[in-house]
């Protein structure tokens, strides 16, 4: 009995890190979709340089296809651990446990691979002055794309102040990506009347936190920790419920003695409420007992032979008083 309440506490369990791995899972995926744009646009503006590879060595276990794939993977092994689970079945559960070791195995490379800190300065900002020049050339459009979009969603503009770009192309005023509030000729307008409308900060130092690390890249490199503690112990809850029902099924005897069963007659049905049978439809698990399969039948010959004895029995008690 006490294994079988053992049995139904692990499968509960497995029931619930099972849900945490779809939405662990489902988080990555997101995350890495959510900050796939910045970086590329990042990765567009640092072409050629320091900062592009230390943003690849940040951000390739975000987004690197391996590390979707495994989540991917991961999604439909905890599906297959719930199925295994649900069933009893060794097959399926076994084939849970080495695909959980395999995902566990490739996330800790991933981590070793990726654990050395990007060698990236404040001065290494001053060589993303090099492509504005190209901003606004017919050829460079892509460039000029990446530029007003960067300036706009980080609320910066130039590198390290807007007055790089003045310095660095024959504008003579910055992009109207500048503006706090974008509109045709808004940079114009606060080069000549009020400055305080184009935002202050340059994008260098933006993009050098961007490449520090983000909210969002701490998010994912919690939910992998996470992710890799889950599995350790879905891997060990795991072994102990194929240890059980293995064991389970290994020593039926030690539940097929039945209790003794009362003498009735052929009228009322015999049911059997102890034993394994009982106890495995208890944790939801079915198991056949072949020791104690068809329980005997009490015939109505037998009731009769029993109560001629006890009759008998009776008058030889009435002839001796």
């Amino acid at each position: 009995m006490a294994r079988e309440d053992a049995v139904r506490c692990l499968r509960c369990l497995l029931y619930a890190l099972n849900l945490l791995f779809w939405l662990m899972s489902a988080c990555v995926l997101g995350v890495a979709a959510w900050i796939r744009d910045p970086l590329n646009t990042v990765l567009t503006l640092t072409a050629h340089t320091r900062l592009e590879e230390a943003a690849v060595l940040t951000y390739s276990p975000a987004v690197h296809p391996v590390i979707i794939a495994v989540c991917c993977f991961l999604i439909i092994v905890a599906m297959v651990g719930y199925c295994g689970t649900l069933k009893c079945n060794l097959l399926l559960l076994s084939w849970y446990f080495g695909s959980l070791l395999v995902i566990f195995c490739v996330e800790l490379a991933s981590a070793v691979w990726t654990y050395d800190q990007p060698a990236v300065q404040r001065s290494d900002m001053i060589s993303l002055k090099s492509r504005m020049p190209n901003f606004g050339l017919q050829r460079y459009q892509w460039l000029t794309h990446t530029w007003n979009t960067f300036q706009t969603e980080f609320k910066c503009c130039g590198v390290i102040y807007f007055t790089d770009w003045l310095e660095m192309t024959e504008m003579e005023w910055p992009p109207d990506s500048c503006c706090s509030n974008q509109y045709p000729g808004c940079a114009r307008h606060a080069h000549y009347h009020d400055l305080s409308d184009l935002h202050q900060e340059g994008c260098g130092p933006k993009i050098y936190s961007f490449i520090r690390g983000t909210k969002q890249l701490q998010v994912l490199r919690f939910l992998g920790v996470s992710i890799g503690v889950a599995q350790i112990l879905a891997m060990a809850l795991t072994l102990t419920l194929l240890w059980a029902l293995y064991y389970g099924r290994k020593s039926p005897e030690l539940d097929s003695t039945p209790p003794p069963l009362p003498v009735t007659d052929d009228s009322a049905p015999l049911s059997v409420t102890h034993g394994p049978s009982a106890e495995a439809s208890k944790s939801g698990c079915t198991r056949t007992n072949k020791g104690w399969a068809n329980p005997p039948n009490i015939t109505t010959s037998n009731a009769a032979a029993a109560a001629a004895k006890l009759g008998q029995h009776q008058f030889e008690m009435e002839r001796l008083s």
